[in-house]
């Protein structure tokens, strides 16, 4: 079922997104659908409208009529007050819409005429109402094209190359070095190929140079060129940013010139049999002022909002401060539902591991499964049964995914902006906001644990710990160690890492058997170490599930394998393929690969997924912890080793 369609209003150089009945075709390729406000489309991100470019502003240019998102669990952590999603265009409705969505402004402005291959600096004031940016000197008004090429730095900023220092940067004369006309041409050479072929060229003073080398590291900073501090949707009028990092020249539809940083949580009732005093306080934590009031300490509101929350929550004033210093000082444990350890996913793990212990809820239906194995079944099946824990069906889960900033250049290790990786910029810009743009969707999944005494004296193998403290040595070296360490726990497990891989073969498996292709589905794992003294119980299970924008979800293909007989097939199938990769022997063989070495046997031929799907960037990954090689028992090694032999005494030799 389709996200709907947003509507979104118009910045500098944003083109309106309404049109009349006899351009409807113009219509619907300037919609954007409200998940691509979050992801890719959302803040600092570029979308390309067939000839156009475009990059949404930070959320100050949002309506004030912006739709309300609850999630208490996820706003706590993130410390904000609420979430807001982009409005949607009424189905039928496109041509009479309020334009009050998320501003998109034209970006890069230098652009260029396709036919007399002329450059233009388009400025704001030039924009028509639902007309594309033409050229004034070609007969017919050819569409201008934005320039390939534009300037990124760690610190996140995003601007325009200054093509008349590019062109000039080889000057061979006086004239040449004191040219200060602006009159580009942005030139195809019939005798070169690829870059050395495209040339900027000044037609006044003949200077010109090719595009040959403009992505090498540091060219820039060779020409002159400094980063300006600036993002595309700022004015002129506003002040920008000190800033001494080094300019690098990308393509505009490059993977390194958006990174977002989101986070998500899967809405979780409350447990059945919460007790009176641990219910109040979940009144509290989830009431829309309370991380204003928890970070007002010797504020003059720090009264009035206490005694909002209070009559609101119907509780005491003094409970409702006794919440706080508790927060705070860290004197005495958290109530269970929000204990102190931040993460999401010991609710969740919690919930999904036990469905009977929560209430019932319109936005969270599971019920348990099995995978319906028989005691007169192959050996094969046995052994899985064994290993496997619980299997829970999800028929109906809501999933809140918000943006809460951006890098360029690289990734960001955290969502700190000084640590190392390229800097995380905020949604709101340099203030801090009270509101995160976000998603909510619905949809289904399939929950399954391993046994945990299996699991157990399978991590305690020397062989199994060797392979993964080589990993985790790559992890500590890493930039990404803390994103990844938020994914893991303190500590590497095997389990992590084996269960990271199970769930990527069980969505590619899950993309032939469900009817979802890959880049629909989703990853949860469950499998975090936590600290010393840690009373929470050690999680080992996967979360695959998929969500859509539509209100009534998705249409029943994940929870129908997981069902008896389909799950087990589909378990030993995913097996099965996990042994084999066309890149091996390099793949099996592999002592680090993907970015940092964090992964050993995973490669795009054989698990690595679409960005969309995975938590951890497609890190922390090995098959041979799954299913084992010579050295290395991996954790189904004897469900495999009993499905071969079973496939060789069926085979009739002649």
């Amino acid at each position: 079922m389709a996200d709907p369609p947003v509507d979104a209003q118009r910045g500098q150089g944003v083109p309106r997104r309404r049109e009349r009945s006899r351009q409807s075709v113009k219509d619907v390729r300037r919609k954007v659908r409200r998940a691509q406000t979050i992801v890719p489309f959302g803040v600092g991100g570029i979308i390309d409208l067939r000839g156009e470019s475009f990059v949404a502003a930070d959320i100050q240019s949002w309506s004030r009529r912006s739709e309300e998102v609850k999630s208490p669990r996820l706003a706590r952590k993130l410390g904000v007050q609420s979430f807001r999603s982009a409005p949607v265009i009424p189905a039928g409705k496109a041509a009479f819409a309020s334009r009050n969505g998320p501003v998109y402004v034209r970006f890069p402005k230098w652009l260029f005429c396709p036919r007399c291959r002329r450059m233009a600096l388009w400025r704001p004031e030039l924009e028509q109402a639902d007309k594309q940016p033409a050229c004034r000197r070609c007969a017919g008004g050819s569409q201008l094209a934005p320039m390939r090429f534009i300037q990124v730095c760690r610190a996140g900023h995003m601007a325009d190359i200054d093509w008349h220092r590019w062109a000039h940067s080889r000057s061979e004369n006086h004239d040449q070095r004191q040219c200060q006309a602006r009159r580009l041409r942005f030139i195809a050479m019939p005798d070169s190929s690829g870059l050395e072929a495209l040339r900027v060229a000044c037609l006044s003073c003949h200077a010109g140079r090719s595009l040959a080398g403009i992505s090498q590291k540091n060219v820039l900073k060779r020409v002159g060129l400094a980063c300006p501090g600036t993002h595309p949707w700022q004015s002129e009028g506003d002040e920008p940013e000190i800033c001494e990092e080094t300019p690098q020249a990308v393509q505009r539809g490059a993977s390194n010139v958006y990174f977002p940083v989101t986070h998500s949580a899967i809405d979780i009732p409350s447990p059945a049999d919460l007790p009176a005093e641990e219910e109040a306080a979940q009144r509290v934590f989830d009431h829309s002022l309370w991380p204003q009031f928890r970070s007002s300490e010797g504020s003059p509101i720090a009264e009035a909002l206490r005694q909002v929350i209070s009559d609101h929550c119907s509780v005491p004033e003094s409970f409702v401060e006794g919440l706080r210093r508790r927060d705070t000082d860290d004197a005495v444990a958290m109530p269970t539902v929000v204990d102190a350890d931040d993460d999401l996913s010991i609710d969740e793990w919690a919930a999904l591991s036990a469905p009977e212990s929560v209430t019932e809820s319109p936005t969270f239906s599971v019920r348990r499964s099995t995978l319906g194995v028989r005691s007169d079944d192959a050996g094969s099946l046995q052994k899985l049964a064994a290993k496997i824990g619980s299997i829970v069906v999800a028929d109906r889960v809501r999933e809140v995914r918000a943006l809460a900033g951006f890098s360029r250049y690289e990734p960001a290790s955290s969502d700190d902006e000084d640590d190392e990786g390229g800097r995380v910029v905020k949604v709101g810009g340099a203030s801090r906001a009270k509101w995160l743009p976000a998603v909510e969707t619905y949809g289904e999944g399939i929950f399954l644990t391993v046994d945990e005494d299996h699991l157990s004296s399978w991590e305690n193998l020397p062989a199994v710990r060797e392979r993964t403290r080589r990993i985790e040595e790559n992890l500590e070296a890493s930039f990404q160690k803390d994103r990844l360490r938020a994914r893991s726990g303190p500590v590497l497990l095997p389990r992590f890492v084996m269960l990271h891989t199970l769930a990527h073969h069980f969505i590619r498996q899950l993309s032939y058997d469900s009817g979802y292709n890959a880049a629909s589905l989703r990853e949860r794992v469950y499998a975090r170490s936590h600290a010393p003294g840690s009373d929470h119980p050690p999680q080992a299970g996967v979360f695959v599930y998929t969500a859509a924008g539509d209100a009534e979800g998705t249409l029943g293909g994940l929870v129908r394998q997981g069902r008896p007989p389909h799950l087990v097939e589909t378990l030993v199938r995913l097996l099965e393929s996990a042994q084999w990769c066309s890149q091996d022997p390099l793949c099996a063989d592999s002592t680090g690969r993907s970015l940092a070495n964090l992964n050993r046997a995973a490669c795009h031929a054989c698990t690595l997924l679409p960005e969309t799907c995975c938590e951890a960037g497609n890190s922390l990954l090995d098959r041979t912890l799954l299913i084992g090689d010579g050295e290395v028992p991996g954790f189904f090694r004897d469900v495999v080793r009993a499905a071969l032999e079973e496939s060789a005494e069926a085979v009739e030799l002649p």
